[in-house]
């Protein structure tokens, strides 16, 4: 039985951040550790509602008022097994997801302050990984069955261990030279250090996982090939074409990049993959286009390259510091100001503007911005940005990183060797049951989404290795939290 009381007893608080002036001196993570007075304060606030909304923010269906309440009791050992149940890597979506299901808290109606839930989760696999609790599960028999899985992302990884654990023969093939997808050269340290991954990929190790790098399907590897191998396949490549700016005058002048080549290389300097990075925001003015995660993740690893200056650039107005129910009722996921622990550690931001130009030198270096204040509607569904007249403005930059969202999954020799073409968001469709258009080939995650949530991700994974057990004939049924169609609460 939950605490009636508890959210009245208690305010919602969060860990405090490690200091600014300390963190930007390493690639740590931001959040330490909570203490367990604090979070057992915390899960109290769950009231256990009659209908919990929670569940229906959360795409994984974590059954979040029973493991808050666990906590709450003590029960750290039945907690863990409560969230595995429904999520493989809650250290993963404890540290990046955004928490939809805490704005669909029935705490955060009228502006109310919601659940920890994001906290609570990741504070349980804390405990858990400390006390030896994440260990391998493997099938006692096998099924005989094999399944190959193209990307090492946590759609790949959750299908993969789904599938492991009901005793089919998974190879996970990554092209690139560490696994983790995005986890791994997308995402900073210092909002989730590498060492969890390593983990993870232990424990599916362990359960009879085989992992093989370097291999580009349809370069290194032939599809044909993978195909005779085994008796499934699931495309897990990703959303990763990034949205580009070619129109742009001066887009071509050296210093102009879009944000993941800056991430990327830069995650393989703190991980040693690489001595130096030859795109560096050090001394350098940084302006960076966009307002969402990705642009979040650039502002942070900016200040701890050493950059001179940084400004973000949103082309939509200010938003309001809290929901606006006219726009997004309660549960709905709320356009908000979101304010990052990159946003605390500096730089500045600017709303309603729009690039004109970039500017440049006759050596064909970038020497600054040109940024207009605009207007964006939307007529007949289509954005419409009109510039302001007489705003226009020059800033200094040598260095700009292009955030601006992605435009789905890379075209390439798998996708034309399979048949399979990309829709308008630039995904690939399928069946009802994960199935593409090539027998036996199933697509889950960003690349049939598009460029999502990680526990979208991890739900879709968890369902197609469920339609791929069926596939192959398996005994029983795997836990299947979406269908392909299914979207995000909406108004």
């Amino acid at each position: 039985m939950p605490d009636p009381n508890g959210f009245l007893r208690y305010e919602r608080r969060l860990p405090a951040r490690r200091p600014v002036p300390v963190r930007l001196r390493d690639w740590r993570e931001v959040y330490p550790s909570a203490s367990d007075e604090l979070i057992t304060e915390q899960a109290s606030r769950c009231m256990d509602c009659g209908i919990p909304f929670c569940h229906d923010g959360c795409p994984l269906g974590n059954r979040i008022p029973d493991w808050n309440d666990l906590v709450r009791t003590g029960n750290w050992d039945f907690a863990i097994e409560a969230l595995h149940a429904t999520n493989n890597f809650p250290e993963f979506t404890g540290r990046l997801c955004p928490a939809p299901c805490e704005a669909a808290c029935v705490l955060s109606i009228a502006g109310g302050q919601p659940v920890t839930i994001k906290q609570v989760e990741v504070e349980i696999i804390n405990r858990a990984v400390a006390a030896g609790r994440v260990t391998a599960r493997p099938a006692p028999e096998r099924s005989g069955k094999s399944v190959g899985v193209v990307g090492s992302g946590p759609a790949g990884l959750a299908a993969a261990q789904q599938l492991a654990r009901a005793g089919h023969d998974v190879v996970v093939y990554e092209r690139d030279d560490a696994l983790g997808g995005l986890l791994r050269y997308g995402i900073p340290d210092f909002k989730l250090e590498k060492g969890h991954i390593d983990l993870r990929l232990d424990q599916l190790r362990a359960e009879g996982v085989r992992f093989q790098t370097g291999v580009n399907v349809g370069i290194t590897v032939s599809v044909d090939d993978l195909r005779a191998r085994h008796d499934a396949l699931l495309l897990a490549c990703g959303a990763l074409q990034g949205r580009d700016t070619p129109e742009t005058p001066g887009r071509s002048l050296a210093g102009v990049h879009l944000a993941m080549e800056h991430l990327v290389e830069a995650n393989r300097v703190v991980a040693g993959r690489v001595p130096a990075a030859s795109i560096s925001a050090a001394g350098k003015n940084v302006i960076i286009i966009g307002g969402g995660d990705t642009a979040a993740d650039c502002l942070g690893v900016a200040h701890r390259q050493g950059a001179r200056s940084v400004l973000q650039l949103d082309q939509y107005p200010l938003p309001p510091a809290e929901r606006d129910e006219t726009r997004d009722p309660w549960p709905t996921w709320p356009w908000i100001l979101r304010n990052y622990p990159a946003h605390e550690e500096g730089g500045e931001r600017a709303f309603a503007v729009a690039v004109t130009a970039f500017e440049g030198n006759d050596d064909g270096d970038l020497t600054g911005v040109r940024i207009a204040e605009v207007q964006v509607s939307r007529v007949d569904g289509q954005r419409i940005v009109t510039e302001v007249p007489g705003t226009e403005r020059l800033y200094p930059a040598e260095l700009v990183l292009l955030a601006i969202g992605f435009e789905g999954t890379e075209p390439g020799p798998l996708l034309n060797n399979l048949g399979l073409t990309r829709n308008r968001r630039g995904g690939i469709d399928t069946g009802p049951d994960w199935q593409s258009a090539a027998p036996g080939v199933f697509v889950a995650g960003d690349m049939h989404r598009g460029a999502s949530l990680i526990v979208w991700a991890i739900a879709e994974g968890r369902s197609a290795a469920a339609s791929i057990h069926a596939y192959l004939g398996g005994d029983g049924t795997l836990p299947a939290p979406v269908e392909p169609s299914a979207v995000a609460l909406s108004a």
